[in-house]
């Protein structure tokens, strides 16, 4: 490589570092870029100025500090990335809906949509539905599709991240074969990051929610079946092949009922919305959703205050063992058992702490998800911020250069 070359390398390289402290502190101070990145103060300023040049940075005054003696200081100049010089788009794709969303690189939403979709079944329609979401909320948004850094998308089965595929299995049958990170990409004209709908919650409930102050967090995620996101340090740890997190799936009942994965008494067969549903219906057929379920376990139903406090005891026995395992900080519970809170969260608690390690628990904290049913859209939106610092780097080289 030419020394020309190395140079506009080390200087995008640059640009990045600075990107990324912003993108992660919100705001900072020159020197507190300088500090962060290690870069020198001149460097800092050179590469400032040329981001406020071209408006892809913004200044804005912060507030006094004592220095010394009682006395104020003068408000140092914060920078900011400017939100509007590049936007994201989310999807969800859950079982019977498709949520979409634009947001800025502050994560602020520009527009959000959800309409009804059968996504399990057919792969192909979903995909042409969310495209024509997206084209319709960026035109009611306002944003240029040129302006879009890509898209993040939760997918409510099991991903191979590296793939971009859906594993084989009984859910999401329709997407089989489908190379679907492929298809959306050239159905939306954008890159795309796929992941699982529980990764992307965790995500986002470590980004906005209730683990903001958590090093290591689990995030499980009860509906339709069960499944765990991990994050350390902000970053999804996803396994082999994508496949990290399937808690649903742990043997719980030797002699349970058959799991849609092929095995018997797996944790979903007991502990998921559809297998509770079906025990509360045996003497309550008039049930007909989860929500209902909870607001009559809150009026004083004892069934269904029994039905929720034995999936909580049988997540918890499971959740146990990771907590031993892994040995996490904070368990955040989600999907649309996570409204259940005390009712679910109380028993959960009890078989953790009586079957966990010790010391394991001492310092851990379950709590419920703050995000509730768009936990998933805003990980994907969270989930294509964090992945595309590269494109911005390019977008912001592109423009200085310009």
């Amino acid at each position: 490589m030419s020394g020309q070359g190395s140079l506009r390398l080390l200087r995008e390289s640059n640009f990045l570092r600075i990107v990324d402290v912003l993108r992660v502190e919100g705001a900072a101070s020159r020197a507190d870029i300088a500090r962060r990145t290690g870069l020198s103060r001149t460097t800092v300023s050179t590469l400032v100025a040329a981001l406020l040049e071209r408006g892809l940075v913004v200044e804005r005054q912060g507030e006094a500090r004592v220095v010394r003696n009682g006395q104020i200081g003068r408000p140092p100049i914060l920078l900011t990335l400017d939100p509007s010089a590049a936007a994201a788009v989310g999807i969800d794709f859950d079982h019977d809906k498709l949520r979409v969303a634009v947001s800025d690189l502050s994560r602020e939403i520009l527009a959000e949509t959800a309409m009804p979709c059968d996504v399990d079944a057919d792969a192909t329609s979903a995909i042409d539905l969310a495209g024509r979401l997206v084209d319709e909320l960026l035109e009611q948004s306002g944003v240029v599709r040129s302006r879009v850094l890509g898209a993040g998308v939760a997918l409510a089965g099991p991903v191979d991240h590296d793939a971009g595929t859906v594993h084989r299995s009984a859910v999401l049958s329709g997407w089989v074969g489908v190379d679907a990170a492929r298809a959306l990409a050239e159905r939306l004209d954008m890159a795309v990051h796929l992941d699982n709908d529980a990764n992307l919650g965790a995500l986002a409930e470590v980004t906005f929610g209730a683990a903001t102050d958590a090093r290591f967090a689990v995030y499980l995620t009860i509906s339709s079946g069960v499944g765990a996101g991990l994050v350390t340090d902000g970053r999804v740890f996803r396994g082999h092949r994508g496949l990290a997190g399937e808690i649903g799936h742990l043997l719980v009942d030797p002699s349970g009922a058959i799991c849609r994965c092929g095995n018997r008494g797996c944790l979903e067969t007991v502990a998921s919305a559809p297998a509770l549903l079906s025990l509360i219906q045996a003497t309550r057929p008039e049930v007909g959703s989860i929500p209902e379920l909870i607001a009559l376990a809150r009026d004083g139903d004892m069934g269904c205050r029994r039905v929720l406090a034995d999936a909580g005891r049988a997540i918890g026995g499971a959740l146990a063992s990771l907590v031993s395992l892994l040995g996490p900080d904070t368990v955040v519970i989600g999907g649309v058992l996570g409204d259940a809170g005390d009712l679910l969260l109380d028993p959960l608690r009890e078989e953790v702490a009586r079957y966990a390690m010790p010391s394991s628990t001492q310092d851990l904290s379950i709590v419920p998800g703050a995000l509730g049913d768009r936990a998933n859209l805003l990980g994907a939106l969270a989930l294509v911020i964090t992945q595309s610092d590269h494109a911005v780097a390019a977008r912001i080289a592109e423009a200085v250069a310009g």
